[in-house]
């Protein structure tokens, strides 16, 4: 992204313009003056940490080798990686924690990168790394390791997961930064090992990926026997209000029945602000009936969160369907405008509440997940 690559330093002597970075990025202000707990960051608030991860980035051989565009990206994820720090941090118990800063970050530095206009692959790569940014550091004491080290190799690289937590551990004052740096060590050798270091982790076939993630302690390897109904799927739709989904139901599926959360919100009289489970139950008994039937469907809804999502793909994989989710991406002005264009607008604060729940669909979620632009 063109902004990024010209504050990211580009050269010997890989001086950073910190004054700048603060300039450009409301973001970077508002982590001044926020504490950290001393055991772990003796350095000060998030700003100093941040600006010592950006440092200690850029003084890693390995960053150096990177081709240009990969240097940029891991740019951004340094400045980003501790951006939900200010909105998570409490006192407790006499001590400061950002319990939850990582999945936060996940979700605000899509909004972030969205709105800079990011293609969607670069920015689910920064958000992964984001999102996952600690992992390293206690990743074997984890019991779903696998599952995580595998989801990051098929959005980003766990070479650039890892580059980056010893980027952020570099970037502090601590009394464990040797045996953090160990540990980093040891996921570079598990990943290796596991063939996710450095490319995305290999499935047998889509179903196989797809029953993985969805079943604990399966193994990847096991190349099950597709027991889908071939002749069924299930769409699911996921895009914000105005992202053009209709039409794009409307151009690509035109013969398939189309369960529409809109049109259910009008026949029960339910307004986008209003407690939604009256809808989701209505949706789920048309697309059962549907199911039976061995009818493949669209389900037309906003879906813009994993756990919203998996209301509908759990009930088609219990019915044995193919699952293709197709998400819809639009910038927000075009959002905007045509929203206001529908005889009956979303509110703007029930569309800027999505955003900020707005986890884009990946590989791990479906048979088939597209990422794709109607501008």
């Amino acid at each position: 992204m063109e902004v990024f690559d010209r504050l990211c330093p580009s050269g010997p002597p890989w001086t950073i313009a910190w004054p700048s970075i603060r300039s450009e990025f409301w973001w970077i202000r508002r982590m001044t003056g926020v504490p950290q707990d001393h055991q772990h960051h003796a350095e000060g608030d998030v700003e100093t940490h941040t600006r010592m991860a950006a440092s200690a980035l850029v003084a890693l051989p390995e960053w150096r080798a990177l081709p240009r565009d990969r240097q940029v990206q891991m740019f951004a994820a340094v400045l980003l990686h501790d951006v939900a720090k200010p909105d998570c941090t409490q006192h407790v118990d006499g001590r400061i924690t950002a319990h939850g800063h990582s999945r936060r970050g996940d979700l605000l530095t899509r909004r972030i990168l969205w709105e800079l206009g990011a293609t969607p692959p670069w920015r689910e790569h920064v958000a992964a790394l984001v999102r996952h940014h600690q992992i390293p550091f206690w990743a074997l004491e984890r019991p779903d390791i696998e599952q995580i080290a595998f989801r990051v190799s098929l959005l980003a690289r766990n070479t650039d997961l890892a580059m980056l937590a010893t980027a952020d551990i570099l970037g502090r004052i601590c009394t464990d930064t040797p045996e953090v740096l160990d540990n980093i060590a040891l996921y570079r050798e598990y990943c290796t090992e596991t063939a996710c270091l450095a490319q995305p982790r290999a499935f047998p076939s889509d179903h196989a990926r797809f029953m993985y993630f969805r079943t604990p302690g399966r193994d990847p390897d096991y190349d099950a026997y597709d027991d889908t109904r071939l002749t069924v799927t299930v769409t699911v739709m996921s895009g914000l209000p105005g992202v053009g989904k209709d039409t794009w139901i409307a151009a690509h599926r035109p013969d398939h029945p189309v369960i529409s959360l809109d049109t259910l919100r009008t026949e029960l009289r339910v307004k986008p602000t209003d407690d939604q489970r009256p809808v989701i139950s209505a949706a789920q008994e048309q697309a059962r009936r549907h199911l039976r039937a061995g009818e493949s469907f669209v389900w037309n809804g906003t879906n813009v969160s994993r756990q919203i999502r998996q209301q509908s793909i759990g009930l088609a994989a219990a019915y044995k369907a193919r699952v293709e989710v197709v998400a819809l991406e639009a910038p927000l002005a075009l959002i905007k405008s045509r929203n206001a264009a529908r005889p009956e607008p979303v509110p703007a604060a029930v569309i800027d509440r999505l955003v900020n729940k707005w986890e884009t669909p990946d590989p791990t979620e479906a048979h088939s997940v597209r990422w794709l632009s109607t501008e």
